[in-house]
């Protein structure tokens, strides 16, 4: 046996599985890679006692151990796919999905996706094909017909026929509307997209979910580039789509011979109602290399388990990647020998994606007091050095007699906070501070056809001390402190929300 003296970093790897309950896996779990930039109190730390009893010697004796805090927190870059599930449990939600569906078989000459489901597709739908052998099958579709439960029909694809992997589907991202049918109007507080004959109500779209209006080509998009773009959901009906968020003023336009896209996402908030709120619990395990040298299969392993999603913060800083720092507050810590198996479950390979940087890759960063009558609100400042968003669970681990570690996990309020750095260019922001101002946050990151939007509905500013040196420009430091949006629509009820983009148009990437 050759004894290894110590084990480098580069050696360990990062999985995370969702537990079937606080604590247990049952064997058939999914152990997701992730790719750390660095750990933070990752691991379990003792509390010992030690007996001190009066004595003549003047000596203590040997203590016992007390206690266990399990913790787990690692730091990441964001990419489009690395983080989106795992934030679930940030969020104590479920994704509020479109229409996502295994297809099981590909049929060429009908352009047939196989499905056991096609509930959430419609026809003139915009579908994603992802996972699939042939690269035709995957990217951008319209659906043309739907076999209820059966299949759904692709127009104008060049499909090839396979019976693609076990994990290929399609993606709901969006919906082409008919020609001619939408036209933008201007007349009521916030900018309308009406229609004749789309309901808007079919599309699954909530009020504050961010869309995107508009495809690449001219004819899938309006003329005036100001009704395209990233925009916020205020309300849904039948035949009318209202905004209360554009980069632009909108203005009055008849889409004569257009057939506008729409582009939408999957959508995580955390949710008021308790019945929709649910809570996951995972197993963090980190891969410590094999103690051996000559049996490089038998890795030692720690295990972080019954870890509950604590806190998440977005690091936005200039000339820089976008990061996140993950942490988790457990139950108990384990952990294993070489010749031990790891624990039992898939363990699929890392799925490769470039990070969002924050230079060329937001299109869109806005802080503005929130207005009732206009979806183009002034913004507060031009230009931001630096901003910190923090998600808190406020978990507080339950401990008890009889046992080491804790025995659950109790959450306390949903908190979000906000920090940031701006050029200073005029008064406003510190106006908004002095008259406790309803403002809100939003942005949007896009690059490779994807992308990620973000929503602050209902935020109070702090601070405002400006920071004057010489030779420098004035800075403004800011602080928030985020709220549920029913102050301002009953219908926001919620502090934050995120929309994944599967798929964005070429055209999200500029403006």
């Amino acid at each position: 046996m050759a004894q290894v003296n110590k084990i480098d970093s580069n050696c360990t790897n990062l999985r995370i599985a969702e537990e079937d309950s606080f604590k247990v896996v049952s064997g058939d779990e999914v152990w997701v890679p992730y790719e750390p930039n660095s750990y933070d109190d990752t691991g379990g730390e003792i509390t010992t006692v030690s007996r001190n009893p009066i004595n003549s010697s003047r000596q203590r004796k040997k203590g016992v151990v007390t206690d266990l805090d399990a913790t787990a927190g690692f730091n990441t870059d964001l990419t489009q796919t690395n983080v989106a599930d795992l934030l679930q449990g940030f969020f104590y939600a479920d994704f509020r999905r479109k229409g996502e569906e295994i297809v099981t078989d590909v049929t060429a000459t009908t352009d047939l996706f196989d499905v056991a489901s096609t509930t959430g597709f419609q026809v003139n739908d915009l579908i994603e094909g992802q996972g699939f052998t042939n690269s035709a099958n995957n990217g951008l579709h319209v659906v043309t017909a739907i076999v209820v439960d059966t299949t759904v029909e692709a127009l104008g694809s060049t499909l090839v026929t396979e019976t693609p992997p076990a994990d290929a589907q399609i993606v709901n991202v969006g919906h082409r509307a008919g020609s001619g049918d939408i036209d933008v109007t201007t007349t009521g507080d916030y900018a309308t997209y009406t229609s004749t004959t789309l309901d808007f109500t079919t599309l699954g779209l909530i009020p504050g979910e961010m869309i995107y209006v508009g495809g690449d080509a001219g004819a899938n998009q309006f003329v005036t580039s100001a009704n395209n773009g990233f925009k916020r959901v205020k309300s849904i009906a039948a035949n009318a789509l209202v905004v209360d968020k554009s980069e632009v003023l909108m203005v009055n336009e008849t889409g004569t011979g257009l057939l506008i896209d729409f582009y939408f996402g999957r959508v995580l908030k955390n949710e008021s109602v308790k019945t929709t709120q649910v809570r996951r619990t995972y197993q963090v395990e980190r891969e410590l290399g094999p103690p051996d040298d000559t049996l490089p299969a038998q890795v030692q392993a720690e295990y972080i388990v019954g870890a509950v999603p604590s806190e998440m913060v977005m690091n936005i800083g200039t000339a820089d990647k976008i990061t996140l720092d993950l942490s988790f507050i457990a139950g108990d810590q384990e952990t294993i020998d070489g010749p031990t198996s790891l624990k039992a479950g898939t363990r699929p390979a890392l799925v490769e994606a470039d990070a969002f940087n924050t230079s060329s890759d937001f299109t869109r960063l806005k802080l503005a007091v929130h207005s009732t009558t206009s979806e183009t609100p002034t913004a507060l400042f031009a230009f931001l050095t630096e901003l910190t968003i923090t998600l808190n669970n406020n978990l507080a681990a339950n401990k008890a007699v009889s046992v080491l570690g804790a025995f659950d996990v109790s959450a306390g309020t949903f908190q979000v906070d906000a920090s940031m750095s701006a050029y200073f260019g005029n008064v406003s922001a510190i106006t908004a501070i002095r008259n406790n101002s309803n403002v809100t946050i939003d942005m949007a990151v896009a690059k490779n056809n994807a992308g990620i939007a973000m929503d602050l509905p209902l935020m109070t500013l702090g601070d405002g001390k400006l920071e004057v040196e010489q030779d420098e420009p004035v800075i403004i430091p800011l602080t928030s402190a985020a709220a549920t949006g029913a102050g301002i629509d009953a219908n926001m009820d919620h502090t934050m929300l995120m929309v994944f983009f599967d798929y964005l148009p070429t055209l999200a990437e500029t403006t």
